[in-house]
């Protein structure tokens, strides 16, 4: 027969790798979540380029891909996908075929051999190389996994809240999809991109305050409604 102080021993000792094992998971769950936070497409405001773009740092460059994107989204409104990429490509053709035709007749009167008028743009190596798209590939890849991980773990209801989240998420979807198409979701998106963290910059304090205002009403409701799920009073009584 085991010694008491033998058995309370390994009872402790099994209990602290139960707690070892359920601190280690959830240190897991939060680095995955953090990590998919960070390779989400929000995080792609923190590139130092897009930063530049959608802060107006140089107005001009701004507003060419501004203007440049909300044409190509309003034309893709109203006329079909090939529509569009025809006529984008029918207009380069024209342009570069103009241009083309003008130097060649400009070098033909003044006699001059400069040649080929876009020969320095044929010289430039444009293939890609195989490590550049490998190393890209591996990158979307890893961000696949993340999110495919990420809704595994939602749709298989892992953590009920998170699922009623996305569950509320998609209801209030359904209602955005009776307004609104694709496109102009993306129209508006990509206004919104450009006007929104320009007016947050020049009106940070105020819009912080009621950010927090905000944030702490929706955790209050999240915290009340954790407390009325089922196993909630177990998880308290065990921590």
């Amino acid at each position: 027969m085991a010694d008491p102080m033998t058995q309370s021993a390994q009872i402790s000792s099994s209990e602290g790798l139960v707690d070892g094992k359920n601190s280690s998971s959830s240190s897991k769950d939060s680095k995955f979540s953090d990590s998919f936070l960070s390779s989400s497409p929000v995080s792609l405001i923190q590139s130092p380029q897009v930063r530049d773009l959608v802060y107006w740092r140089d107005p001009k460059k701004s507003g060419v891909v501004f203007g440049t994107s909300l044409l190509l989204l309003l034309s893709l409104a109203a006329f079909s996908v090939i529509s569009v990429a025809s006529y984008l490509l029918l207009a380069l053709l024209c342009v570069t075929i103009a241009f083309r035709v003008y130097k060649s007749v400009v070098q033909a009167v003044q006699k001059s051999g400069d040649g080929h008028p876009f020969k320095e743009l044929m010289d430039k190596d444009v293939s890609i190389a195989p490590e550049t798209f490998r190393k890209h590939v591996d990158s979307c890849l890893s961000h696949v996994n993340r999110a495919l991980k990420h809704l595994s773990r939602l749709f298989l209801v892992e953590d009920l809240v998170d699922s009623l989240k996305l569950a509320v998420l998609m209801w209030l979807m359904t209602y955005v999809g009776a307004v609104f198409n694709g496109i102009t979701i993306l129209i508006l998106a990509d206004v919104l991109l450009f006007t929104v963290p320009l007016v947050y910059e020049k009106n940070k304090t105020q819009i912080d305050h009621y950010i927090d205002v905000v944030r702490t009403q929706f955790n209050t409701i999240v915290s009340k409604l954790q407390e009325k799920l089922p196993g909630a009073a177990k998880r308290s009584k065990v921590e």
